[in-house]
């Protein structure tokens, strides 16, 4: 969960990138309330927005690791998890170069979801404008389907964890650490952004997850023997 922690606070540039627009787009289509203030209903609605999205992240993490251990059903339990741990490990040394800024092959993989959000955008632009929290509950939850590189990286752990439980917590740990960049507005998301972005953050972030990579590949390899 640590790692998926990680990934979700050091990919703040992605994460800002492909979805600090549709932030701002939802807040452009959004009704207000009279006698409210604006920095208050803007902390509400954002709230509200990335509730929805991290509850659908931990439904899919829910998802992904109880189809996971369904399917260890079928197959022989210890080789099952040692291909899984071996897959999950790969993933997390290419999001650790793709956080390190050394390779961003995993951003392909977004092409995997376009085919889904085709089907969920529809819908998403049905609830405009928001006119109440609830609408904004709703869009976040739709939100959180966007096609996303990060996002499917970090199911594989999910997968890996073979167990709804473990994988709800994988990627709702995710969905925390992308909070702080997608809660901050103004000069305050300006100053995240550049920290978390600087070369020297993001290396020794990118190196952490391909140490998680790693080990996690040496259990898989171990287990073989």
């Amino acid at each position: 969960m640590t790692g998926a922690f990680i990934v979700g606070l050091m990919g703040a540039g992605h994460c800002i990138g492909m979805c600090g627009g549709l932030v701002g787009a939802l807040s452009q289509q959004r009704v207000f309330s009279p006698g409210q203030t604006l920095l208050l209903s803007q902390l509400q609605f954002a709230l509200s927005y990335n509730l929805g999205r991290i509850v659908s992240y931990t439904l899919a993490g829910a998802l992904i690791g109880g189809s996971a251990s369904l399917l260890s059903t079928l197959f022989s339990l210890d080789s099952y998890l040692i291909v899984m741990r071996v897959f999950a490990g790969i993933m997390m040394l290419v999001t650790g170069l793709y956080i390190a800024q050394i390779w961003a092959g995993v951003v392909q993989i977004e092409k995997l979801g376009k085919l889904l959000w085709r089907a969920i955008g529809p819908i998403a632009n049905r609830l405009l404008p928001i006119a109440n929290l609830r609408q904004a509950f709703v869009a976040g939850i739709l939100w959180g389907w966007l096609p996303c590189g990060l996002v499917y990286s970090t199911l594989t752990w999910a997968v890996a964890a073979n167990n709804a439980q473990q994988g709800a917590l994988i990627m709702a740990a995710f969905g925390l650490g992308t909070l702080p960049a997608l809660l901050s507005a103004g000069m305050a998301a300006q100053y995240l952004t550049q920290w978390l972005t600087q070369k020297p953050v993001r290396l020794f972030s990118g190196m952490i997850l391909v140490s998680f990579g790693l080990h996690t590949l040496y259990i898989a390899f171990a287990q073989l023997s």
